[in-house]
């Protein structure tokens, strides 16, 4: 029987290894988390919780699975990355942040050819990691049969606003206005939902009056939902949130506000005044808005059958056989060590790599 760690920094990582922990179930091993501080306890009565280093020494994961940058290196186990996003650049940076490499992973999983052209060439200039095809697991429940019916347009229609955090890329401090002044004149629903490192409360508390204002057409949500705000809406509002990405997955349209990569895949708006007949015509689903959909999820997204899941747990099992202590060695990492140590407050193994 198999043992897996998955490391949690952030409320975000519940969607993304929830059906790697399912996966893992399904095959007859066994899956623990690990919540760092930054991470609310979100763990059903079934999931098991490590609480602390000796707990996760006990239990000798053969991996330690992440979709975040870091991970501790003293924790047992090869390091898989498995990646938070797609890599859509929202800060406009020519390389995505997730490949800079830091030297803490065995393994990277990548989602899409969009990450493979990239984790290629790292792979062959570092020469300590080993990528595999696998696809993003967090699709996993995109593609499930229960899911494929609720792709149709709603009556009436409604659209999930998802702006992300990035201060000087984020629409939160113009969006309120726009939103109020649509549930007056059309009739739409609106789910708002919310990055989880948006949190300035003044910001929370203006978006939440619109939901007492309009408690009929405006929904605020306090925490993800998963997948279940992407099958209740029909076309999405954003700016550059890496969410955009998994929306277009279900082939649903979005609608955005100065994103900092626009194209094709997206129906931009420099002006807040364009934005309702951007959803007017992101409602219609025409040809012309959607083949560029199918292209873009196809440069990001493998995997289209549900199974992203099972091939990391693959991928794990071949570099354990094939290429565990056979790579050159990580680097030192003194000062990530030093800084991460300093932050948890532990010396211990500073040396191991």
């Amino acid at each position: 029987m198999k043992h897996y760690l998955l490391f949690a920094s952030h409320s975000y990582s519940y969607a993304i290894m929830r059906p790697l922990e399912k996966a893992i179930r399904e095959r007859g091993d066994i899956a623990a988390w690990y919540l760092e501080d930054t991470c609310p306890n979100w763990l059903e009565k079934d999931e098991l919780l490590l609480t602390d280093y000796q707990q996760v020494y006990d239990f000798n994961p053969i991996a330690c699975i992440v979709p975040g940058n870091v991970v501790y290196d003293f924790f047992p186990g090869v390091k898989v990355q498995i990646f938070h996003g797609y890599p859509v650049q929202k800060r406009g940076e020519k390389v995505d942040q997730n490949f800079h490499m830091r030297g803490w992973f065995d393994i990277y999983c990548s989602p899409g050819e969009s990450s493979s052209v990239i984790l290629e060439k790292l792979e062959k200039k570092h020469g300590y990691f080993k990528y595999y095809k696998t696809g993003w697991c967090t699709s996993d429940p995109f593609f499930a049969p229960e899911n494929a019916s609720d792709r149709e347009v709603h009556t009436p229609p409604s659209i999930l606003y998802a702006p992300t955090f990035t201060k000087n890329v984020t629409s939160v401090d113009v969006m309120d206005n726009l939103i109020d002044k649509l549930c007056q004149e059309k009739d739409w629903k609106w789910i708002i939902s919310f990055h989880p490192l948006i949190t300035d409360t003044s910001v929370i508390e203006r978006y939440k009056s619109l939901e007492k204002k309009y408690p009929e057409k405006v929904t605020f949500l306090n925490k993800s939902n998963g997948i279940e705000r992407f099958l209740k809406s029909d076309v999405m509002l954003a700016d550059s949130s890496a969410i955009i990405c998994e929306y277009l997955m279900f082939g649903k349209p979005v609608v955005t506000y100065r994103n900092t990569c626009p194209g094709p895949h997206i129906i931009d708006c420099r002006q807040l005044e364009d934005i309702p007949a951007a959803i007017e015509l992101a409602m219609q689903r025409t040809d012309k808005v959607m083949e560029p959909i199918n292209i873009y999820t196809h440069w990001h997204e493998y995997h289209f059958d549900g199974k992203n899941s099972y091939r990391v747990l693959d991928a794990i099992d071949d570099f354990i056989l094939n290429y565990k202590g056979k790579l050159k060695k990580k680097p030192l990492n003194l000062i990530r060590k030093y800084k991460l140590r300093k932050r948890i407050g532990y010396w211990k193994d500073f040396f191991k790599r």
